[in-house]
């Protein structure tokens, strides 16, 4: 199994960065030191390798899958659970592209990237963005979860918000599955929503139904 450095090296390396080992390896360790912050506790490592894990497994479907994986890597990078609105994707995304012009990514792929990472704040993506479209979904894969699983990442994200007292935290998270389930799709690829919507949409229906 790749380690999550050398993960980092070979898509920083397929991107197009041209710094060397020893500095994508830092900037690897780096981003894991963030990952692994104490206020996390979906947004973690585990959540960043079940999202690279996703990518890797249908990284067939979109033309720069590396552009992806690094989005990944970068996507809650910058995560408080006390930010407001879009600033932790906002701040990711500014983060994103910082970081990979100091590795030697070609600015192209700096932007793109970070325009990636401002994608999950919303998890809208246009017409024809398979990359988009990819790491949005690997994003909420955990919305396809099993019910152990799923009843785990509902548990995690309420520690997240444990500031928040029970009845306002049950509005805002009602108000976006909500949002989810008006949703179209939830899953933009059609081999990811052929697996992975209905039982999706029955875990946020059930969670409504909880909450209510």
């Amino acid at each position: 199994m790749t380690s999550l450095p050398d993960a980092f090296r070979s898509a920083a390396r397929g991107a197009g960065a041209t710094a060397d080992d020893a500095d994508l390896d830092a900037a690897a360790q780096y981003l894991i030191g963030r990952w692994t912050e104490p206020q996390r506790h979906y947004h973690d490592v585990s959540h960043l390798a079940a999202v690279l894990e996703v990518i890797d497994r249908f990284a067939h479907l979109t033309p720069n899958p590396d552009r992806v994986r690094l989005a990944a890597w970068l996507h809650d990078a910058v995560y408080d659970p006390r930010a407001l609105g879009d600033a932790n994707e906002r701040d990711s995304a500014e983060f994103a592209a910082v970081m990979l012009n100091g590795l030697g990514a070609p600015d192209e792929v700096a932007a793109e990237v970070a325009r990636l990472v401002n994608l999950t704040a919303g998890h809208a993506t246009e017409e024809d963005d398979p990359d988009g479209e990819l790491l949005c979904d690997a994003d909420l894969s955990i919305l396809a979860a099993d019910e152990e699983r799923y009843a785990a990442y509902t548990d995690a994200i309420r520690r997240e918000y444990a500031h928040v007292p029970d009845d306002a935290f049950r509005a805002g998270r009602s108000r976006v599955l909500t949002e989810l389930l008006k949703l179209p799709s939830i899953y933009r690829l059609a081999p990811i929503h052929a697996e992975w919507e209905e039982r999706a949409r029955a875990n946020l229906t059930a969670e409504l139904e909880l909450l209510a």
